[in-house]
């Protein structure tokens, strides 16, 4: 399937909308911002290498605190706090290796996987606290990403307060389920399977560029089965969770040569939420048209972006 002319987008449960323009990429002197190149840097240059971050209390850790390959502590600079009743949240650092100088999709599958583990740790910790409602675990990749620091590592946002599209996505999905007797997300994992925006799947877990997608080569990954938090993935999940997210984020930040986000939102008290995570290159600004309307253009369409992936993943 091949896109033409531009179409009109409607997400699959709420309404946003995204404007799928492929004429947009002939437009003259397009603004690629292209992944940085980071520095080599020594260990003890670095803030998150073990002679610095293990001064910080462990909120968890892979291995021991004298040989860990992946170290959360508490985010020296946070936007929430829990002593703070204005902004109450919890704000953490996943350090994803002790080397400063690797990417976490150059590292071994199974470090990934431990990544990932980390991250169900905290959610599960995270949600015994009666106050918490909202939890998103989220990664900057580049400096046009967010990200301030070249080592690898990704963070764990946690607050009373829960984002209002949040929870509409939430009551959206409810609703589907009352008139369809389905989550909503398994019924579009069924949908996705057999459509061109497919790009892989194995028996635990599937990744495809969503319809509606709102950044340049966005993909998806989700588990097969219904799992409505992180903390309830199996070993085998995470492993082919691992699998399929390192060699696509190999391929935005050594193929593409973009700066990238990774994302996935969780509600504490919605056990019917479906788990996704979000891959979102930064391959384009949003411009007078996004800011202005709210309307998002995006010039790739996401069944050339899918076709792209699958070549990759070939070689």
């Amino acid at each position: 399937m091949t896109v033409q002319r531009s179409e009109l987008r409607k997400d699959y449960i709420q309404e946003k909308y995204v404007l799928i323009a492929p004429l947009r990429k002939k437009r003259p002197h397009p603004n690629v911002e292209q992944a940085e190149a980071c520095p080599l840097l020594r260990p003890e240059d670095s803030p998150l290498s073990p002679l610095n971050i293990n001064k910080e209390p462990a909120l968890a850790i892979v291995g021991s605190k004298r040989n860990w390959k992946v170290y959360v502590a508490a985010n020296k600079f946070p936007a929430v706090s829990l002593d703070n009743p204005k902004a109450y949240g919890k704000h953490e650092l996943v350090v994803e290796t002790p080397n400063p100088n690797v990417h976490l999709e150059d590292l071994p599958t199974s470090h990934v996987a431990n990544v990932l583990a980390v991250y169900a740790k905290r959610t599960a910790a995270l949600a015994k606290n009666p106050r918490l409602n909202y939890v998103l675990i989220f990664k900057n990749a580049g400096g046009r990403a967010g990200a301030s620091l070249c080592h690898a590592h990704s963070q764990i946002f946690a607050t009373e307060f829960v984002p209002p599209h949040i929870r509409d996505k939430s009551n959206h999905s409810k609703d589907y389920r009352l008139v369809h007797s389905t989550c909503v997300y398994c019924a579009v994992i069924k949908r996705e399977r057999s459509s061109a925006r497919f790009i892989w799947e194995d028996k635990n877990v599937i990744a495809f560029c969503p319809y509606a997608s709102m950044h340049n080569y966005e993909v998806w990954i989700l588990p097969k089965k219904h799992r409505d938090n992180i903390a309830l993935l199996t070993q085998a999940e995470r492993l082919s969770w691992a699998k399929i997210m390192k060699r696509l984020l190999y391929t935005i930040n050594h193929k593409l040569y973009l700066p990238y986000n990774y994302y996935f939102h969780q509600l504490v008290d919605d056990s019917d939420q479906h788990l996704y995570m979000k891959l979102t290159p930064r391959g384009s600004a949003w411009a007078g048209v996004e800011i202005g309307s709210g309307l998002i253009i995006n010039p790739i369409p996401p069944e050339e972006a899918a076709a792209f992936y699958r070549a990759q993943l070939k070689g």
